[in-house]
């Protein structure tokens, strides 16, 4: 979560060994003089005034694949999960009319830059006819998603182009690619600052299609997209392509009740809402036992929650308790909205939209997708981005298997206890699995109002426009010394491409694990942060980093005044204590490998073992800023490749670095 505040199953590249020697460690430490990051030791690194309201925080309401990559530049070093349904290869390019160019050595975003929005920093661009890319599958595969961008139209709003699909070398069908959902435009790093109406600078400049084969195909089988002569966009850009085999659709189970028998019709461009509301609704007061949406595309305009009895100020804020919601799988049960949040009415608040589901507690939902139909984070006219799962979520409440895009939020977890006092229960033991969330306007999933013994395992994220995930240890609880944020757990996860803000961050709490997980391509802020802006409540206990890959995370941000590294422990104004980090692999930082960044607080007794931190191109291996305060201790840390050297403490820095 950047805030001025602060977005399925991955199949990531075939990664080579690690590339990275042992080398005994380096036994000593230098300083250096103030340089950029030395110079704003001052600075608590918060935004201008007005800045981090992530979520609307501002405004809150009262209320896993094959990823084949078009060139032959890998990433380095070991996943520590993959989906296993999916499998991410890297092709060889055959004839490519040359990649788009590489982003340059800082890796500068917001300037329209291509490559810096692309995975592993490069892709592909097309802009004549007869040009194409190729890709040799490593796996089968019956499905496809290519990450691409073409032109927005000249006035805004998105425009729809083609691309030409051979499989084998045979045409096989049209593959639509769209920008309605991509190309944010403005100069400013204020989330809300950006717009839908074009001029110079722009970000956010690539989004997916994705499409079932009429077959499947065995691994060996090329895919190539090609400029034929009516493939006529001004330029395709092509990133990279998921191939996966999708398992048939599941049958319905006996005890469900489908949403057809409710009226609910597919794929005739009908609002289903009504439809799935009352099916929702009888399951919750017991009258069936569970609600089916079968294969299909069911068009939803309106958020499924429980109206509230009492009327609780403007906005609805009750969600659903006591339901479970199945579908055939995330490929073949889908909603969908076509009409903005801001524009859609309903009685919850927009900007909480008008797709997916508000959940109080016990509730089970899987296999299904949920495509929404946000194109702003928010701010611009008052338009919406709209979340995809929120609410306390309470005790009993598993998600799997569930498929996310181009909404604001994924799922935000948790409501102030100032909503509805009585119905305060924040989320307790909450499991999610099996996520895919992608290109969104703000975080992929976010833990906050107290949320504990929580989860999020196994899920992909990819093209986040804040956090992928974050426990945010809020203030806005009942009982601030018990409702804090405790013991959560992010695992076996891969992020990539996150465009604004972490791929992991804690912010407060005790107890929270960051572990096995894979994070890639953050294009301005840290893989992974522990921070105390956004006010939270304190830290205290332990927090863990263990068993991670971060590999080119890191960059620059709020003007690119601010440089972030990989690992960034940012104690902005209360001090963080307990951390460890434990068997990490960080590789080809934008900035520094860990940086202990300058604030108010400290950062004490921090233990860092096992570590491997390869080719940090602009920074150090590990940095203390001219303003950190705190110590570490590192074992067994190896550092190369380092542009301003292994381990550095800058000038007037209160940090101390042991290493026995």
């Amino acid at each position: 979560m950047v805030r001025v505040l602060r977005d399925p199953v991955n199949f990531l590249r075939d990664l080579l060994p690690v590339l990275h020697a042992i080398h005994p460690p380096v036994n000593w430490i230098t300083t250096r003089p103030h340089g950029k990051r030395g110079a704003h030791a001052t600075r608590t690194d918060r935004p201008p005034p007005g800045g981090h309201p992530a979520h609307h925080r501002h405004r809150r309401p009262s209320g896993h694949r094959a990823t084949s990559r078009p060139d032959d530049h890998r990433a380095t070093g070991h996943a520590p999960r993959r989906d296993p349904h999916l499998h991410h290869l890297r092709s060889r390019k055959r004839r490519l009319p040359g990649p788009a160019p590489g982003t340059d050595p800082k890796r500068t975003f917001g300037h329209t830059n291509f490559a810096t929005e692309s995975s592993g920093r490069k892709s592909v661009r097309l802009d004549a006819q007869g040009q194409f890319v190729e890709f040799t599958s490593a796996n089968q595969a019956n499905s496809l998603v290519v990450r691409n961008s073409v032109p927005d139209a000249p006035g805004g709003g998105g425009q729809d182009h083609t691309l030409s699909l051979y499989i084998d070398g045979a045409f096989s069908q049209k593959v639509t690619l769209s920008s309605k959902h991509s190309w944010l435009y403005g100069n400013t790093d204020d989330p809300e600052g950006l717009t839908n109406t074009p001029q110079a600078d722009a970000r956010r400049l690539f989004d997916e299609s994705h499409l079932l084969l009429p077959k499947s195909y065995p691994p060996g089988t090329k895919f190539k997209l090609q400029r034929d002569a009516d493939d006529n966009a001004a330029f395709h850009i092509i990133d990279l392509l998921d191939l996966e085999q999708v398992a048939p659709p599941s049958g319905k189970p006996a005890e469900c009740t489908s949403i057809t028998d409710y009226g609910a019709v597919p794929g005739d461009g009908v609002d289903d809402a009504a439809a799935i509301q009352k099916a929702v609704t009888d399951d919750q007061n017991g009258v069936i036992d569970c609600v089916w949406i079968p294969p299909g595309q069911w068009r939803q305009e309106a958020k499924i929650l429980t109206d509230d009895p009492d009327n609780n100020g403007p906005y609805n804020q009750v969600g659903i308790s006591d339901v479970t919601v199945r579908g055939a799988g995330m490929w073949h049960s889908q909603l969908y909205s076509l009409i903005e949040p801001q524009d859609a009415g309903g009685i919850n608040h927009p900007h909480e939209g008008n797709f997916g589901f508000d959940i109080d507690r016990n509730t089970q939902i899987s296999d299904i997708a949920i495509f929404g139909s946000g194109r702003i984070r928010g701010g611009d006219g008052g338009d919406e981005g709209g979340v995809g799962l929120n609410g306390r979520f309470g005790t009993g409440t598993r998600i799997s298997n569930v498929w996310i895009e181009h909404a604001n939020v994924g799922v935000w977890v948790g409501r102030d206890y100032s909503n509805i006092p009585a119905r305060w229960g924040p989320a307790d033991g909450l499991e999610f699995s099996g996520m895919r969330i992608r290109n969104t306007y703000a975080d992929g999933i976010n833990f906050t109002n107290g949320t504990r013994n929580s989860q999020v395992r196994e899920s992909s994220f990819r093209t986040t426009g804040d956090d992928s995930l974050a426990v945010w240890a809020s203030q806005y609880v009942k009982d601030p010394a018990v409702d804090i944020a405790h013991d959560n757990v992010f695992a076996n996860n891969t992020i990539q491409l996150p465009w604004r803000a972490n791929g992991i961050a804690v912010y407060g709490g005790h107890g929270n694990r960051i572990e096995q997980n894979l994070v890639e391509d953050t294009m301005n802020y840290p893989g992974i942060m522990l921070a105390t802006d956004h006010d939270p409540l304190p830290f205290s206990g332990t927090t863990t980093i263990t068993g991670n890959a971060l590999h080119r995370t890191g960059g620059a941000f709020w003007g690119e005044q601010q440089e972030f590294g990989a690992i960034t422990l940012f104690a902005a104004s209360r001090d963080i204590p307990g951390v460890t980090i434990s068997g990490t692999e960080i590789h080809d930082s934008t900035y520094d490998g860990i940086q202990f960044k300058n604030g108010g607080g400290a950062v004490p007794d921090v233990a860092i073992s096992d570590v491997t931190i390869t080719k940090s191109n602009n920074g150090a291996g590990v940095l203390a800023m001219g303003g950190a305060r705190g110590s570490a201790t590192l074992t067994d840390v190896t550092i190369t490749g380092s542009a301003e050297g292994d381990i550095v403490v800058e000038p007037g820095s209160q940090f101390v670095i042991n290493r026995p």
